[in-house]
């Protein structure tokens, strides 16, 4: 389904399960490694992909 652009919210997009699970997946973290980045560096992409290379060594 198709995100309705015109209803807005607050929440943070990264939040979401399931873009949490594909980017934990592409970055070959676990869920909650990726959950634990968002909290210490935000939803920047570009910045968790870099943090993210960090983890993996």
């Amino acid at each position: 389904m198709v995100d309705d652009k015109t209803k807005r919210d607050f929440r943070d997009r990264e939040d979401e399960d399931y873009e949490v699970r594909h980017f934990a997946n592409k970055v070959g973290l676990t869920v909650q490694q990726v959950r634990e980045l968002i909290k210490q560096h935000g939803n920047d992409r570009k910045t968790l992909e870099r943090e993210a290379e960090k983890l993996r060594g």
